[in-house]
């Protein structure tokens, strides 16, 4: 098949910014809700829904998550009368995580449904780094396309931040907590503990590879990490400083050498941490140039991530 006979639907962010990166952008015909990266892909029509309100709390988006989850019921919903109207030849999802796409069951049973197509599913389930790769090679084998160039650019951004970090003695390394979601709090967990210790940290909690886990109050003040990074999942850094916010309110957050030392920072997960694509490099490049400013520079403060001032951190 050529590439111009490609009719690509993307169901999750970082499938459409993996699909953009190897040159196939103008073959994306449908998208999630939440893909909205690169820009010029706004205008491709919309295949999912989610059943959440993203507007809510964190506690109540968790409360609500968690509710669905125990009924079985999928967090987003697939608009099958529009990809029956699209006729893709090919449907790009997930199954690593029922909270970050469509559930891959779901997208399954809807691609049997279709009349009119009967597009290749392409499934992505990456944990670590090694696998955002290897679905890279995967979607391209896929879409006969050479993948090569942009794993080459990407590997030697990676080895780039590896070769100035390594040597690092343990001191220098500084101890880092990730924060994933403020209420409840959970860490960073798949491939962010690998980014944070390629960047140069220590990462405090979450597993290599493993899904972000819950994190009591006690365990974060009992580490008292020298650097806290707050990221959570699908915020950009508005809602991730409202978030900071209230957790500036709990009594036990001045007592936190990091903030006491102003070393507190905000993230845009929902560009960066959360999409396991292409701009993972960029995710670990911002982490760099928090950790060590001496070291690395690549422009990303401001847009990618910011600092959390101490003038920030009143009680509001």
């Amino acid at each position: 098949m050529t590439s111009s006979n490609l009719r690509i639907v993307c169901l999750l962010p970082s499938a459409t910014e993996i699909i953009a990166a190897l040159g196939l952008t103008e073959q994306i015909v449908g998208r999630s809700h939440e893909c909205d990266y690169p820009p010029n892909i706004l205008n491709r029509p919309i295949c999912t829904e989610a059943r959440i309100n993203s507007e809510q709390s964190s506690a109540e988006i968790d409360a609500n998550i968690l509710n669905l989850v125990q009924k079985a019921v999928s967090i987003y919903q697939l608009k099958t009368d529009v990809l029956e109207q699209l006729q893709p030849t090919h449907i790009i999802t997930q199954d690593q995580c029922d909270v970050c796409a469509v559930n891959f069951d779901v997208v399954q049973q809807a691609v049997g449904e279709l009349t009119s197509s009967h597009p290749q599913l392409i499934s992505l389930q990456p944990n670590l780094l090694k696998d955002v790769w290897a679905d890279i090679e995967l979607v391209a084998a896929k879409l006969e396309v050479n993948s090569q160039p942009l794993l080459t650019q990407l590997h030697s951004r990676v080895e780039a931040c590896r070769q100035k970090t390594q040597g690092l003695p343990n001191n220098k390394r500084p101890t880092v907590a990730g924060i994933e979601w403020t209420e409840p709090l959970m860490a960073t967990g798949n491939w962010i503990p690998e980014l944070i210790t390629i960047a140069g940290g220590n990462p405090l909690f979450g597993a290599w590879g493993k899904h972000s886990p819950y994190l009591e109050w006690d365990k974060l003040l009992a580490a008292d990490p020298q650097v806290i990074i707050i990221m959570p999942c699908g915020f950009d850094l508005d809602r991730t400083h409202h978030e900071a916010q209230q957790l500036a309110q709990r009594l036990e957050w001045s007592s936190l050498q990091a903030v006491r030392n102003g070393n507190v920072y905000l993230a845009d997960g929902n560009s960066y941490f959360n999409r396991p694509g292409p701009r993972l490099v960029d995710s670990l490049e911002i982490l760099a140039e928090i950790l060590h400013p001496q070291l690395f520079h690549f422009g990303y403060q401001n847009t990618g991530w910011k600092r959390f001032e101490a003038g920030q951190l009143k009680r509001i």
